[in-house]
């Protein structure tokens, strides 16, 4: 098979596993337990908080633990909520396009009396620093704005919309779930308040994730129980997942640069040779995207049956989000950067790691053009294109 769905999750490194079945069995103690099977868990446990912290520019006791991107970016967004609702600021600021974590979150908060602001990301999905300055009002207590988009790739202007937010006193989240590991990341230089980190984007194990939050910012607690991270997250700590963590991320961090270039070529040479199957549309801007994205519509088809065949032909892809791959409407964050229902019904996002191949790209191509003309060919509606009968939305250049 070839594995093309990294942004949904990646395979683990062997570094990680490694320093997985290490811990299972050399660090199986509780690390809140006070006997030195315990004391030495709690050791392995800090020492990965260390290491997670000084690879994104922050303070240990600044790293909570969390079970993904989805714990961490609600617990911040409801933490700076509750923050400000203390000060008579209910206002808040993010885009159209975030993941449903945090849009679902927000709609949480707006029932509950928070009045939400989602910018417009435009056709190529990118909001600028001024538009988040102009948004912001008195009464604003946070900015969450995406580090990279999950679906189309796009990369938010970070630092600068951070410095916005630190001007004007708000507090700035960034959910960096598909960034962490394949761009650097330095919380103090791109002027972030809290960030949250999922270990599976990066070849870490699913199912534990980072929340940092800038020493100052009380955090809600969403789990009570135990004193646990803190006192701010309830729950013995799955102390091999951190360490196989720890491990990935910074294996990942380490062979940035290298990876960049070999996935970015690769990436480019995908697009090219996808960009050139009629009324096809890449989503998002070309340039300004994470290496290993590449998201394309196809007009007169559905994505569901592109995915199915193209898994027959030995290719794992997806038309979004796994986290939504259950619905059947169309992507948000497509009918956000403008794609009408029927061209983003026929969406396919095909996501590449360090891992992948010229040749399995080249093969990908062949494959998506012939799947694309195959199910065009018994289309009804691409007859009606064809014909006249209906007008094409994607213009050929």
């Amino acid at each position: 098979m070839i594995y093309l769905d990294n942004a949904a999750t990646t395979k683990m490194s062997e570094t990680a596993i490694k320093a997985m079945f290490s811990a299972v069995n050399e660090v199986y103690g509780n690390p809140s337990s006070l006997h030195s099977v315990g004391q030495k868990a709690a050791e392995a446990l800090q020492n990965a908080r260390e290491t997670i912290a000084g690879l994104i520019g922050a303070k240990p006791n600044e790293i909570t633990f969390t079970s993904g991107g989805s714990e961490a970016d609600n617990q911040a967004i409801i933490s700076a909520a509750r923050l400000g609702e203390k000060k008579g600021k209910k206002h808040i600021i993010s885009t159209a396009f975030e993941h449903h974590a945090v849009l679902h979150t927000l709609n949480r908060l707006e029932k509950q009396g928070f009045e939400i602001t989602l910018l417009d990301v435009g056709e190529k999905g990118l909001i600028t620093a001024d538009q988040v300055e102009k948004a912001i009002r008195p009464d604003t207590c946070l900015v969450t704005v995406m580090y990279a988009n999950n679906e189309i790739g796009t990369i938010q202007p970070i630092a600068e919309i951070g410095a916005v937010c630190r001007e004007k006193g708000v507090t700035f989240h960034t959910d960096a779930v598909q960034a962490a590991g394949h761009i650097k990341l330095n919380v103090t230089e791109q002027n972030i308040d809290m960030l949250s980190i999922s270990a599976h984007k990066f070849h870490g194990p699913k199912g534990v994730g980072v929340l940092y939050a800038k020493r100052g910012i009380a955090l809600t607690n969403l789990i009570d129980g135990g004193a646990q991270e803190r006192g701010k997250r309830a729950g013995t700590e799955d102390v091999p997942a951190i360490i196989g963590m720890a491990a990935a991320f910074k294996e990942a961090c380490e062979n940035i640069e290298n990876d960049s270039l070999k996935v970015r070529a690769l990436r480019d040479r995908l697009i090219s040779g996808i960009s050139k199957i009629p009324h096809s549309i890449l989503n998002g801007d070309p340039t300004q995207r994470l290496d290993g994205n590449v998201n394309f519509c196809f007009e007169g088809i559905e994505g569901e049956s592109l995915l199915l065949l193209l898994d027959d032909k030995g290719i794992c892809a997806s038309s979004g989000s796994a986290c939504t791959s259950g619905s059947l409407d169309p992507s948000h964050v497509l009918l956000a950067i403008g794609r009408v229902h029927d061209i983003a019904h026929g969406s396919l996002r095909l996501s590449l790691s360090a891992e992948n191949t010229e040749e399995e790209i080249d093969y990908t191509i062949k494959a998506v053009r012939e799947v694309v003309e195959y199910l065009r060919s018994i289309s009804p509606i691409w007859r009606d294109l064809v014909s006249g009968k209906k007008e094409f939305v994607i213009k050929e250049a």
